[in-house]
């Protein structure tokens, strides 16, 4: 199945950056771009790790979800310091563009399709809520991973909240919780 066919699956709805000071860039990317508020920012652990298809220690880390008109922008403070798709894209202190995220309506059928024409699953876990989310090795396509959503209304309802923080924003809290 050609790489064509794999991108009418899905479309991205996110970009993401791997930072070393959460708090630190969410006030750059305020003053850079003006967007806001940034939604999240307390630590998470993402268990049933597996890397590379092995068992891996849990993956710690602090994000946030920004809008900036129709693409949702992530922020990732790794906590953690085992082997995972974020230490792979950076190792030690680097920071950059890490992945972009798309919905599938048929996860395992969706990652098993990236699998199968070479690219391969590197962090694969469930979030706090039961839901499995992976990272694929899309660098010699695109430079970055490709996150995978699996159709779920918890994941939905974080990216509706960060669209309706953003249109309703004042400016006086930078950084705002879940709901």
């Amino acid at each position: 199945m050609g790489e064509e066919r794999m991108m009418k699956a899905g479309r991205i709805v996110q970009n993401a950056y791997v930072v070393r000071d959460l708090d630190a860039a969410c006030a750059q990317w305020h003053r850079m771009t003006g967007i806001g508020p940034f939604v999240g920012g307390v630590e998470v652990v993402l268990d049933q790790h597996h890397y590379r298809g092995r068992p891996a220690d849990p993956i710690r880390l602090r994000g946030v979800f920004v809008q900036s008109g129709g693409l949702n922008i992530e922020l990732i403070q790794l906590l953690s310091d085992g082997p995972c798709a974020f230490r792979d894209m950076f190792p030690g202190d680097a920071e950059g563009m890490h992945h972009s995220a798309m919905f599938c309506d048929d996860y395992a059928a969706e990652r098993d399709r990236w699998s199968a024409a070479g690219y391969p699953v590197v962090s694969e876990f469930t979030t706090g809520f039961g839901v499995s989310i992976c990272y694929i090795d899309t660098r010699p396509l695109f430079g970055h991973f490709l996150e995978l959503y699996p159709e779920d209304p918890i994941i939905r309802g974080m990216y509706r909240q960060t669209v309706e923080e953003a249109e309703g924003w004042e400016g006086k809290q930078l950084i705002v919780p879940w709901r």
